[in-house]
C-alpha cells in the first residue's frame, strides 16, 4: 500500500516459469516488495491488442500469492528484455547487477474479457 493506504500500483514485465507469473526486482528494499512481505496476496492485470465486442481490449487479471526468491533478478530481466525489447538489448545496462530478487506469484484465480475467459 501507498503511505496514504491506497493500493501500491508498479508496472513490471511478467514472465511465466511453469503455473508460476514471475517478476525481477534489483532493488529488494522496494515498497512492492515491502508490501508482499507484509501480505504475499497479489493482483497483475494486462492489456491485450485484440478489440472484443462491445469495444473493450482483451484484458486478463490475475490473483495470487507471491514468495520472494533471493537472486535470479538481472538473469530474469535480460530474458524479459529480449522479449520486451529486442534481441540485441542489455539489460540492466550495468556491469555488475545486484543479484536482486524475484516474485514468484502462485496463480489462485484470473477473469478477463479474451480466449483465457
Amino acid at each position: 500500500m501507498d503511505r496514504d493506504g491506497a493500493p501500491q500500483v508498479t508496472l513490471v514485465w511478467v514472465g511465466v516459469d511453469g503455473d508460476d507469473l514471475l517478476t525481477a526486482h534489483l532493488n529488494p528494499n522496494q515498497r512492492k516488495l515491502d508490501n508482499v512481505r507484509r501480505d504475499p496476496r497479489v493482483t497483475i492485470s494486462f492489456e491485450a491488442s485484440e478489440v472484443r465486442p462491445p469495444g473493450l481490449l482483451e484484458y486478463l487479471i490475475v490473483h495470487g500469492k507471491a514468495t520472494i526468491e533471493e537472486g535470479g533478478a538481472a538473469e530474469l530481466l535480460q530474458e524479459l528484455a529480449h522479449v520486451h525489447l529486442g534481441p540485441e538489448v542489455r539489460f540492466p545496462a550495468m556491469d555488475d547487477p545486484p543479484p536482486g530478487v524475484r516474485l514468484r506469484i502462485g496463480v489462485e484465480r484470473f477473469r478477463g474479457i479474451g480466449p483465457w475467459a
